[in-house]
């Protein structure tokens, strides 16, 4: 079947459909304005796996009682530069924001802040609250524990790890700010979803079956094994980011982890962390953000290997495309374009 793009939605489009998903299912509009920007803007920026993809199965959790839409996101324990939050099983985009915001008001008086949540939901892709302490003048570092276990241990079958993303930005003056994003795992399982709605197949190397084969079929994927980046290395960071964003807040990690897909009444429990640090606290930031101008005019100019036509740099390529995706619109999938529809027609609200 061809799964091909059908339709291109504008972006502001595109947020007004999520915001009245959310509305017609009892959602404050604040929250639900503030879903539909940052689950677009997971859109925009080419995370196509984090974005509207995922609110079917938002709204499903929703309706059968999974997931809050109006959380009492609350502190249950705080420092002077630190803070634990109970997201009150809200959506994680909810609960991350209030964490950054916390992160950022604390990194003010004390240079660098650490906050955690636990309780709390899917939050999209991890550069959406890395990014926000950079309009302080502020680097935001961003951890969290994947909603459904997709990896085993290193040399196992057992499936007790998951993506557990980090994400790193850091502002720069003219150029686009470095923004490191990704999973510790070699594809993170939104791409073997979206690979799925576009009739792909997965390159060798993202998956593994359980007799160690590769498996290379999206539709197949729920019977196999993501491979850590790196190998065992991987598996190391998907441990520790594990124990730090779940197991420290007091939130699920391991065997405790509910997956987010295939129960959609379970609480999930799930656990993240940023860290804001105020650049000021080391190094005036004009001047560092032109130092970092200045690595990115080193790292462009710098000779490149026979084939390779341009030497990028990580946030590089979601500047770009955030960009095209304002002037020209979203592509959607056919696949995803359907469900879409439906789920509209099911809500009474307007297809996009």
């Amino acid at each position: 079947m061809n799964n091909g793009v059908t339709r291109k939605v504008e972006a502001d489009r595109l947020r007004h459909f999520i915001a009245s998903a959310f509305l017609v299912c009892h959602m404050p509009p604040d929250n639900a304005a503030k879903m539909a920007e940052l689950m677009a803007a997971a859109d925009v920026g080419g995370q196509d796996g984090h974005g509207v993809f995922r609110l079917p199965q938002y709204i499903k959790r929703i309706q059968a009682g999974g997931m809050s839409v109006d959380p009492d996101i609350s502190v249950v324990s705080e420092r002077t530069a630190t803070a634990l939050l109970h997201g009150g099983n809200g959506p994680g985009h909810l609960v991350m924001s209030r964490a950054a915001e916390l992160a950022m008001e604390k990194a003010k008086t004390c240079g660098v802040a650490w906050v955690g949540a636990r309780h709390s939901n899917h939050a999209g892709p991890a550069f959406l609250y890395a990014q926000m302490p950079l309009k302080q003048d502020m680097i935001g570092l961003y951890v969290a524990v994947g909603s459904a276990n997709h990896m085993p241990p290193w040399g196992g079958t057992d499936l007790l790890l998951s993506t557990n993303p980090i994400s790193v930005a850091i502002p720069s003056n003219t150029q686009p700010a470095v923004v490191l994003d990704m999973a510790t795992t070699v594809a993170a399982y939104g791409k073997v979803k979206t690979a799925a709605d576009r009739g792909e197949t997965m390159p060798e190397g993202w998956m593994i079956d359980k007799l160690g084969q590769p498996l290379t079929d999206p539709a197949r994927a729920g019977d196999g094994l993501l491979l850590p980046i790196g190998g065992p290395k991987g598996y190391g960071l998907s441990l520790i980011f594990g124990l730090l964003a779940g197991t420290l807040n007091g939130a699920a990690f391991g065997k405790d982890v509910v997956d987010f897909n295939a129960d959609p009444k379970a609480t999930t429990n799930t656990g993240h962390f940023v860290i804001a640090l105020d650049i000021a606290a080391f190094a005036d930031p004009k001047t560092f953000k032109s130092q970092v101008d200045g690595i990115w005019g080193e790292m462009k100019s710098s000779d490149r290997l026979p084939g390779v036509a341009e030497i990028r740099l990580p946030g590089e390529r979601l500047a770009a495309t955030t960009a095209e995706r304002e002037a020209n619109g979203i592509p959607v999938p056919e696949a995803l374009g359907n469900r879409l529809d439906a789920l509209a027609d099911d809500l009474g609200i307007d297809r996009f």
